[in-house]
């Protein structure tokens, strides 16, 4: 069974993949507008509603209908600064705006994680994102999707030095862990939105390489 989304919740619309999820989301005749909270101005759209500024800030102020929820929040411990200040971003700051996304109405969250994702993990990066999906999963959505990429392939605007070195190592690997293209994700991601499966989806990476072609 299918749903049309009209009225989306975008975090993280200035990433590498948030950029071509909003462009995809903008350019469809379905969707009415889409609510995308930003640090730096995106370009005007009739579609697009852009309140500027951190995302803590503004998270009150959201208002509007929504139907679906999309979180593409997502740092590196190096970007962040610090194992405190990504924990902050990639824990806290998402959970918080799936509690808002839920208070505006939206039954359906789909949430970038990452692979091999676990609370137990001795990884921190990994254990950060386990416990951001185990929270996640305690919020008792109608519908929530999580999605889990290998390495994101694509132009970023602040180039991550160690992605751009395993790149092509990464398109080469086989299964869930070879990497995926932003824009394929980007596919996959509105697919997903389409599909009314209440519960709880986890969707790894190769299967986000097969909805995004």
């Amino acid at each position: 069974m299918y749903l049309t989304p009209q009225h989306i919740l975008l975090a993280g619309a200035t990433g590498l993949t948030g950029e071509h999820l909003l462009d995809r989301l903008l350019n469809e005749p379905t969707v009415n507008r889409v609510l995308a909270p930003t640090r730096r101005p995106l370009a005007e759209h009739p579609h697009l509603e852009n309140p500027v500024g951190k995302l803590n800030d503004l998270l009150p102020g959201l208002g509007g209908r929504v139907d679906v929820a999309y979180c593409c929040l997502g740092s590196t411990i190096k970007q962040a600064g610090s194992q405190e200040a990504f924990r902050e971003i990639d824990h806290d700051l998402v959970v918080a705006y799936a509690k808002r996304a839920r208070e505006l109405g939206a039954r359906h969250l789909l949430v970038i994680s990452a692979i091999d994702a676990d609370d137990k993990s001795k990884i921190f990066y990994n254990r950060v994102k386990g416990e951001t999906e185990r929270d996640l999963k305690a919020m008792n959505w109608p519908q929530l999707t999580i999605v889990r990429p290998s390495l994101l392939l694509g132009t970023r605007v602040e180039p991550r030095l160690g992605e751009q070195l395993v790149a092509p190592i990464a398109k080469l690997i086989p299964g869930k862990y070879r990497g995926i293209e932003a824009c394929q994700l980007a596919r996959a991601l509105w697919r997903l939105a389409l599909e009314e499966q209440d519960g709880i989806r986890v969707v790894e990476s190769d299967e986000l390489r097969r909805l995004g072609k």
